[in-house]
C-alpha cells in the first residue's frame, strides 16, 4: 500500500511537510505486523523550492518525540540556514504509533509478548526506520544526521548498520560506551550525580535543610500527588534528573522554595510544589524512557537485571534512611517506579521481562566503526551528568576519523540552548576549525 500523500502547510517563517508511512515492527521479518511512522520536514519559508540537503534530527530519550517547530531549539534555527530538517517521531512516540499503557493493554498479562514487542523499539529499529524514510524522501541519496544524547547513541548504530545512508554525522552529548554493560554506565553515573549534588548544595546551601524537611514530611505523612498516588521520599529524590540540563540547579531550587505552607495542623506541602514535582517525575508523556532506559545498553547476552537499582547499593549516600543529608538521584530508572507511577504500573510486567532478557542483538559493529568513512564530529561536554566523558572519549578513539570538541561551557542540552554548538560542529565538519 503506497504511503499517504505528504501534507504541507506554513507555520510562522517555516514551511512544514508531514510524512507518514508504515514500517515493519520487526525489520527482519517481511510479512509481520507494521507500525506507523511520522516525520515532519521543515524548511525556512522562501527556500522551499531550493535543492537543500536534508538533516535528520535524532533526539534524546529513549521515548521522546521530536521537537515541534513552535518551540524550536537553538540547533533548529541554525540548521535551517543550511538544511531541510527532518523531525522524526521515533517509533512509539508522538504521531508515530504510540507504545504506552493504553496500546500495550492488548497484551493483557502476556508480559513476555509485551516485552518482545518493546524490544523492537531500540536504536537498531530506529535506524532501519530512518533508512526507509530516507529512501522514501530522496531515494539512494545519503543525508546528514544530528544525534543528541540517545540520538547520538542511535547515530553510532547508524554508522554500524547503514553508513551508506549518511553523508556526515553530528553528535552532541551522545557517545555511548560501545562494549560496556549497564552496570558500568550506572556506576559512573552515580559518581557524577553525587558530584552534581555537591555543586547544587554549594550553590544553594539553604536548600539542604529544605530538602531534608520535605523528605522528613513525606516520611511522616501520606502526601498525595495531583494524580492520586502517594509521593514517597525515593520518588522525591528523582528530582535530581534536572541537574544535567542548562537550567541545572535553578529549576529545582525554585521548585523547593514553593514547598511549604502553614496548614491547619502545621506545615503542609503546597499544591504548587506537588504539581511541579508531578510534572518532573511522572512518565506519563514518555513511558518508553522508563521501560527502555536500561535495555538501550543491552547486548552481548547479559541481562540488565535492574542495573541502576542494584548498583545504587554501592553508593550509600543516596540512602534516605541512613540519617545522612538527602541526596538526589539522576537519570536512573528503578523497579519501584513501576509500582508508584500510575503511567508505568500497567507496564510493570513487561519491564520485568525486559530486565531479565538476554537475547539482545549487538547495537554496534566495532569493525565497521574502526573502518568508518563517514565524517563524524562530536561535542563532548566535560561535566555531562548523563553521558560519561571517559566512556565518550574511549568510544571516539574507536571510530575512524571521528573528531571531538570537549567543552565545559555547556550542559548536556547545550545544542538546544545555544546555536553556537551546532555552528561549531558544522565548521569542524567543513574543516574550518
Amino acid at each position: 500500500m503506497p504511503a499517504p500523500a505528504p501534507v504541507s502547510y506554513r507555520h510562522g517563517g517555516l514551511v512544514c511537510t508531514d510524512h507518514t508511512l508504515d514500517v515493519p515492527l520487526d525489520h527482519h521479518t517481511t510479512d509481520g505486523p507494521t507500525i506507523g511512522l511520522f516525520a515532519r520536514e521543515v524548511v525556512a519559508a522562501g527556500r522551499e523550492h531550493e535543492d537543500l540537503p536534508r538533516l535528520l534530527w535524532l533526539q534524546g530519550g529513549p521515548g521522546g518525540r521530536a521537537e515541534r517547530p513552535n518551540a524550536a531549539g537553538a540547533w533548529l534555527r541554525r540548521a535551517l540556514a543550511d538544511y531541510r530538517v527532518v523531525l522524526l517521531d521515533q517509533r512509539g512516540t508522538g504521531r508515530s504509533t504510540p507504545a504506552d499503557r493504553v496500546t500495550l493493554a492488548r497484551f493483557g498479562t502476556d508480559f513476555e509478548a509485551a516485552a518482545g514487542y518493546l524490544a523492537h523499539f531500540r536504536a537498531d529499529s530506529i535506524v532501519r526506520d530512518a533508512e526507509l524514510l530516507r529512501r522514501h524522501l530522496q531515494g539512494d541519496q545519503p543525508w546528514s544526521v544530528l544525534g543528541q544524547s540517545f540520538g547520538g547513541f542511535s547515530t553510532l548504530t547508524y554508522l554500524s548498520l547503514a553508513p551508506e545512508g549518511l553523508r556526515q554525522a553530528y553528535i552532541t552529548g551522545g557517545l555511548p560506551t560501545l562494549t560496556g554493560h549497564a552496570d558500568d554506565v550506572y556506576r559512573a553515573a552515580y559518581a557524577r550525580t553525587l558530584a552534581h549534588n555537591e555543586r547544587y548544595f554549594a550553590r544553594y546551601p539553604h536548600d539542604q535543610q529544605l530538602a531534608d524537611a520535605v523528605a522528613a514530611h513525606l516520611d511522616a505523612h501520606d502526601v498525595r500527588m495531583p494524580t492520586g498516588e502517594r509521593l514517597t521520599v525515593r520518588r522525591f529524590q528523582t528530582l535530581g534528573i534536572t541537574f544535567g540540563t542548562s537550567a541545572k540547579f535553578d529549576s529545582l531550587h525554585y521548585l523547593l522554595e514553593t514547598a511549604f505552607t502553614e496548614g491547619g495542623h502545621g506545615p503542609e506541602l503546597t499544591d504548587t510544589f506537588l504539581r511541579g514535582v508531578d510534572a518532573a517525575v511522572s512518565f506519563a508523556e514518555r513511558p518508553l524512557y522508563a521501560a527502555l532506559h536500561e535495555p538501550i545498553y543491552a547486548q552481548g547476552g547479559r541481562a540488565t537485571d535492574w542495573s541502576a537499582h542494584r548498583v545504587r547499593q554501592e553508593f550509600p549516600a543516596f540512602d534516605a534512611d541512613a540519617g545522612l543529608p538527602l541526596r538526589f538521584t539522576g537519570e536512573m530508572v528503578y523497579p519501584w517506579q513501576f509500582e508508584e507511577d500510575p503511567a508505568l504500573v500497567p507496564l510493570r510486567g513487561a519491564a520485568e521481562a525486559l530486565a531479565a532478557r538476554t537475547d539482545w542483538p549487538a547495537l554496534y559493529d566495532l569493525d565497521r566503526l574502526a573502518g568508518n568513512e563517514v565524517p563524524v564530529v562530536a561535542a563532548v561536554y566535560h561535566d555531562d551528568m548523563y553521558v560519561d566523558r571517559a566512556h565518550a572519549l574511549a568510544t571516539a578513539d574507536r571510530v575512524r576519523g571521528l573528531r571531538t570538541w570537549v567543552t565545559d561551557a555547556y550542559a548536556h542540552d547545550g545544542v538546544r540552548a545555544d546555536a553556537a554548538v551546532l555552528d561549531r560542529l558544522i565548521a569542524m565538519a567543513r574543516d574550518e576549525i
